[in-house]
């Protein structure tokens, strides 16, 4: 089944108006699901959305909540978001972290008492259209183990790092567990395994299921001990640099809410360096050069996001019609 992305945004927009957003964070947050949705992330765009609202209606997350600068020296700030919605409050901060460094060559923003920012991939992408370099991670609820570890410690905390270039920007997006939870729910949903390990079962065998990994909080994290020891670093940036709450922490909560996040853009021209795309382009260019094996491809972190952008524009977005149903309903009041 496939909507149309206005119609996607209409909807979004319409019922978060009357969730108690006011018409600019309703637009805002409408669209930042939709683009997640029309960039081939349902997981964190439509499929999220009514858990989005679940949050709001139990008192999480504030609608109308803004974030407030605690401290600045020009290049580095850092704010409270007052448990105010998470994609707003992560597009505010990459886009205070783009606009300094316009002026300075580099820029970072710390974020404390924050709600989960949805589809992570959207403010790289806000950097790269911006002509900046971006870096974001946020922590999480802990919902992995620590290497060896027998129950869910550690966040999953994602990352992304995006860099611009006209032939098609380079955004990587990921969660440091194998699959990201909403993908691990997608596939719970439609009753089918993962296509890899994703978790750990109550044994400590490696699974396939996913309603094993999502009950037990026991994902598989990248590259084993190597991604339990990036997360445990990332945790530590976020809650440092912003002075707020840890993974543990934010466990205690029992909610995902209350999360640390980070922002730092670049803008070259700013730092003397020329913004062509020639070293960008050999480097692509050797990458894709790579011999395969049989029934195999690679791609660069974001190759596939624009293609199918734009046949998702031109066909209409994919949606699960039973979550789409639910949405229409909230939509009817």
């Amino acid at each position: 089944m496939r909507i149309s992305y206005v119609e996607l945004c209409q909807t979004f927009e319409s019922i978060l108006s009357q969730f108690g957003f006011d018409e600019e964070g309703a637009k805002l947050s409408a669209t930042l699901f939709a683009k997640a949705s029309l960039d081939g992330v349902a997981s964190h765009g439509l499929n999220r959305f009514p858990t989005y609202l679940k949050f709001v209606q139990e008192g999480h997350i504030d609608p109308r909540a803004k974030p407030e600068s605690l401290w600045s020296n020009g290049f580095f700030e850092r704010f409270d978001g007052h448990f105010g919605p998470g994609n707003l409050n992560a597009h505010f901060a990459m886009e205070k972290a783009i606009k300094m460094a316009k002026n300075f060559g580099m820029g970072a923003v710390a974020l404390r008492q924050t709600n989960h920012w949805m589809r992570a991939g959207n403010y790289g992408w806000q950097a790269v259209e911006a002509g900046c370099i971006g870096i974001c991670f946020s922590n999480t609820i802990p919902n992995m183990p620590a290497w060896g570890g027998s129950q869910p410690l550690l966040g999953n905390n994602p990352l992304v790092i995006a860099v611009p270039r006209k032939a098609g920007p380079l955004v990587l997006d990921m969660a440091m567990s194998q699959f990201a939870y909403g993908k691990m729910q997608a596939y719970a949903r439609a009753g089918q395994e993962m296509p890899f390990e994703a978790g750990f079962d109550e044994a400590g065998n490696l699974t396939k299921d996913p309603k094993t990994i999502i009950d037990r909080h026991l994902a598989l994290p990248i590259g084993l001990w190597k991604g339990a020891g990036l997360s445990l670093m990332l945790d530590v940036l976020a809650a440092l640099l912003s002075e707020g709450q840890a993974a543990y922490q934010v466990g205690k909560r029992k909610k995902e809410t209350g999360l640390s996040q980070f922002f730092l853009c670049f803008y070259l021209p700013k730092l003397g360096l020329d913004f062509s795309d020639e070293i960008l382009d050999g480097l692509i260019d050797n990458f894709s050069q790579t011999e395969v094996f049989d029934d195999k491809e690679v791609r660069y972190p974001g190759e596939g996001t624009l293609k199918t952008r734009k046949e998702n524009l031109e066909k209409g977005v994919p949606v699960d019609p039973e979550i789409w149903q639910q949405v229409l309903e909230l939509s009817k009041g």
